[in-house]
C-alpha cells in the first residue's frame, strides 16, 4: 500500500479531494487545463544538487527523474523549465508552468495561494567550514553569528523568529542572516568568510560534502525543521492536481519508483509524516 493510500484524514481534505474522478484513466482526461497537449511544463530552480541540477547542459537529480517517470505513467512528456526560486510561485500563478517542481517545502504561507501535493520528507542541515573554531550544532547556537541562505526559501521564517524570541529575549544577539540568489552562491559565501555557516536542504548538505572534498562539514547532529516536499499546482487547476495525485499513486507501485528512492537515499513520507507535517489550515 503506497503513502497516499494510507494517508490520514486531514491530508485527504488537504490534497486528495476529487481522487475518485482522478482515479478515471490517466489519458482520458482533458488536456485544456494543461499549457500543452501531452505534456506537464514545470518551472525548476535547477542550482539545488541533487535535487535538481545541470551536468553536461541537460537537468539531472531526483525531481527530474521523478518527474520523468511521473510523466510515463500519466502518458505525458516532462518538461523542466529553469528558472529562479523567486519566479517559481509567481510563473506557476501567472500560467508559465503547470506545476513547480523544485524541491518546495510545504509551508502554510505557500498553501495559501498555491496547492501542494507531498511526494518527500525533508529537513535542513547546517554546513560549517573543516576546522573552523565555529561548529553550530543546532540554529539556537546562530545567535550572535552571521548565516548564509538561499533566498526565499521556508527555514528563513523559522530563523527569524527564533532570533527574537530565542535569541534576543534570552540576551543574545540576533541572528544576522545573508541571503542569495542560489545554494552554490551561499556556499561560496560560506568559504570566502563572508558568512560563518550555511543552512541548507539535508539532501544539499550531503552533496556539498561529497563535491567540495571535505572542505567543508555538516555540523548539525539531527534533521533540522523536519518538512514535506511537494509539486505547486495553481489553485482552481482542478485537473492538474487531481491528474497529478492520481499519477504519483500509480508511479509510486512500480519498480521503477523504488529504484529511484534507494539511488538517492530517500524516503517516501508516511502517513504518519503526512499527518503530522502537513500545515493545517
Amino acid at each position: 500500500m503506497t503513502f497516499f493510500a494510507r494517508t490520514a484524514g486531514s491530508t485527504v481534505r488537504s490534497v486528495a479531494v476529487g481522487i475518485v474522478g482522478a482515479a478515471l484513466s490517466l489519458t482520458s482526461l482533458s488536456t485544456l487545463a494543461f499549457k500543452e497537449p501531452g505534456k506537464i511544463i514545470a518551472g525548476s530552480d535547477i542550482t539545488f544538487f541533487p535535487y535538481e541540477y545541470m551536468e553536461n547542459n541537460k537537468p539531472k537529480g531526483f525531481d527530474i527523474e521523478f518527474l520523468e517517470g511521473l510523466g510515463k505513467v500519466m502518458s505525458r512528456e516532462a518538461i523542466n523549465i529553469d528558472t529562479r526560486w523567486a519566479n517559481l510561485i509567481p510563473g506557476l500563478r501567472g500560467g508559465r508552468f503547470d506545476i513547480t517542481n523544485s524541491s518546495m517545502y510545504i509551508t502554510a504561507d505557500r498553501m495559501k495561494v498555491i496547492d501542494m501535493i507531498p511526494y518527500l520528507k525533508s529537513g535542513e542541515s547546517i554546513l560549517s567550514i573543516k576546522g573552523s573554531d565555529y561548529q553550530p550544532e543546532m540554529p539556537e547556537d546562530f545567535c550572535g553569528h552571521r548565516i548564509g541562505s538561499m533566498a526565499g526559501t521556508a527555514w528563513l521564517k523559522q530563523l527569524q523568529t527564533l532570533s527574537v524570541e530565542y535569541c534576543e529575549a534570552n540576551g543574545l544577539k540576533p541572528i544576522a542572516i545573508s541571503e542569495y540568489p542560489t545554494d552554490p552562491q551561499t556556499t561560496q559565501a560560506m568559504l570566502s568568510h563572508a558568512v560563518e555557516a550555511q543552512i541548507t536542504d539535508a539532501a544539499v548538505a550531503r552533496g556539498v560534502v561529497e563535491k567540495l572534498g571535505g572542505r567543508v562539514v555538516i555540523s548539525s547532529r539531527t534533521l533540522i525543521y523536519p518538512v514535506l516536499n511537494g509539486f505547486g499546482v495553481k489553485k482552481g487547476n482542478d485537473i492538474v492536481r487531481n491528474a497529478l495525485i492520481a499519477g504519483i499513486e500509480k508511479f509510486s507501485k512500480t519498480p521503477e519508483y523504488a529504484a529511484l528512492l534507494k539511488k538517492y537515499n530517500f524516503q517516501a513520507p508516511t502517513a504518519a509524516d503526512i499527518e503530522s507535517l502537513l500545515p493545517k489550515k
